[in-house]
C-alpha cells in the first residue's frame, strides 16, 4: 500500500532524493565508501558543501547580494539562541504568533530587553496579528513566517526600518517572494528541505559584527562564515540529502513553479474543509497556511472512525499537535498532488457515511 506521509516533521522527502541518497550510503561518488565514512575535509564532501551553499542562495535570488549561506546544527532553536548573541545589543522587537517565537522570546530576554510588537496568543495562536508598528529603537525586528503547530502564515511582511530576521523553518522554498526584504533568515532542515541534524542560515554579512559583547566560536556567525561551515565537523549526511532536495527543486522549475503546486494541495484541502458540514478549519481564513492545515471534527464521535478510515487509506502523520488538537496536514514541496486527493475523498466518503 502506498502511505501518504502528511507529518509535519522530519516530512516527506523526494523519492528521487531517497534513491540516490541511499545509494551514498552504500558507495559515494564511485568511491568505494559511504558517504557516511568520508571526511568531512574530503575533496568529495567540500564540493558538497560548498555546491549546498550556492545553490541555496540562488534558489533563494540572493547570489552576489552580500548574503553568505551556511549549514550549522542545533536546529532553529539553536538560532534562537544564536540570533540574540549576534545581534541583540540592547532591543530586539519580536512578532509572537506561536510556540516557536515564543521559544524565541525566551531565550533574547538572556541578552537585552525584548519588545513583542504584537501577539496572537490571546486566541491560542490561531490568527496573524496585523497593524502593528515596529520600534526604530529596536536592534533587529524577528518573526516566524509559517506555524507549524497552528497552522498560520505570514502573506505579508512589514516594511521594516531595522534588519528583519525570520524564522522559515517549515515554508522555506515553498513560495516565491523578494527574500532581500530579510537580513537573515534561518530554517531547519526537517521541515521542508532534508532530513533532521542541519540548520540552513542565510545572513548578509554587513548585519554582523555590531554587538559589542564576546560571542563563543560556536555561537558567532563570523566564524561559521569564515570557515565555510566547516569549523567543526558538519552533519555530513544531513547536508548531502538537503544539497539533493535543493537540485530537485531547482529541477522541479524553483521556487515558482513549487509554490504553484503548493497552492493547489491547499487549495483543494481548504476547499473540502469548508464545504464538509463535518470539519471546520482552526486557523483564521486569511492566514490559513500552504504548508500546515489545521482542522477539527464538528463531532468528536466520528473520530475513531475517520482515524480508522485514514489508516485504511494509508494516511499517516495527520493527527494535530496536543496545542491545538484535531488535525494536521502537512503539505511539504515533495508532497504529491495525489496524497491530498487521497485525504479528500476519504473526508467526503465520512460525510457520505456518517
Amino acid at each position: 500500500m502506498k502511505i501518504h506521509n502528511f507529518s509535519a516533521g522530519p516530512c516527506i522527502l523526494p523519492q528521487e532524493v531517497f534513491q540516490e541518497a541511499s545509494q551514498a550510503i552504500l558507495n559515494y561518488n564511485n568511491s568505494g565508501l559511504s558517504i557516511l565514512e568520508i571526511s568531512h575535509r574530503s575533496k568529495d564532501f567540500v564540493a558538497v558543501m560548498e555546491e549546498a551553499r550556492s545553490i541555496s542562495l540562488e534558489l533563494l535570488g540572493l547570489q552576489n547580494k552580500g548574503y553568505k549561506a551556511i549549514f550549522l546544527q542545533g536546529g532553529a532553536s539553536m538560532q534562537f539562541l544564536m540570533v540574540a548573541y549576534n545581534l541583540l545589543e540592547q532591543k530586539g522587537a519580536y512578532l509572537n504568533t506561536g510556540t516557536w517565537s515564543s521559544k524565541a522570546i525566551k531565550e533574547a530576554k538572556l541578552f537585552g530587553e525584548v519588545n513583542v510588537v504584537k501577539s496572537s496568543e490571546d486566541k491560542n495562536f490561531s490568527y496573524i496579528p496585523k497593524g502593528y508598528m515596529i520600534p526604530t529603537d529596536v536592534d533587529y525586528f524577528h518573526c516566524t513566517s509559517n506555524n507549524t503547530i497552528f497552522g498560520t502564515q505570514m502573506k505579508e511582511f512589514p516594511n521594516t526600518p531595522k534588519p528583519m530576521v525570520c524564522d522559515m523553518s517549515s515554508d522555506i522554498f515553498s513560495r516565491d517572494m523578494d527574500f532581500s526584504k530579510f537580513d537573515l533568515i534561518y530554517a531547519g532542515a526537517q521541515k521542508n528541505m532534508g532530513p533532521a541534524g542541519t540548520t540552513l542560515v542565510i545572513v548578509k554579512e554587513s548585519l554582523l559584527g555590531k554587538v559589542t559583547r564576546k560571542i563563543p566560536s560556536m555561537m558567532d556567525y563570523k566564524v561559521h562564515i569564515e570557515k565555510e561551515s566547516m569549523f567543526n565537523t558538519p552533519p555530513v549526511y544531513a547536508v548531502y540529502v538537503s544539497l539533493l532536495t535543493m537540485k530537485w527543486l531547482k529541477a522541479q522549475g524553483g521556487i515558482k513553479a513549487i509554490e504553484e503546486r503548493n497552492e493547489k494541495k491547499a487549495q483543494l484541502l481548504y476547499s473540502e474543509i469548508d464545504i464538509n458540514p463535518l470539519f471546520k478549519g482552526y486557523t483564521a481564513v486569511e492566514d490559513r497556511s500552504i504548508m500546515n492545515a489545521t482542522f477539527n471534527l464538528n463531532d468528536e464521535s466520528l473520530k475513531e472512525k475517520f482515524d480508522s478510515m485514514c489508516k485504511e487509506a494509508g494516511i499517516n502523520g495527520i493527527n494535530g499537535h496536543r496545542s491545538v488538537g484535531g488535525y494536521r496536514a502537512s503539505m511539504y514541496n515533495a508532497l504529491p498532488l495525489e496524497s491530498v486527493e487521497v485525504l479528500v475523498d476519504v473526508m467526503s466518503d465520512l460525510e457520505r457515511n456518517a
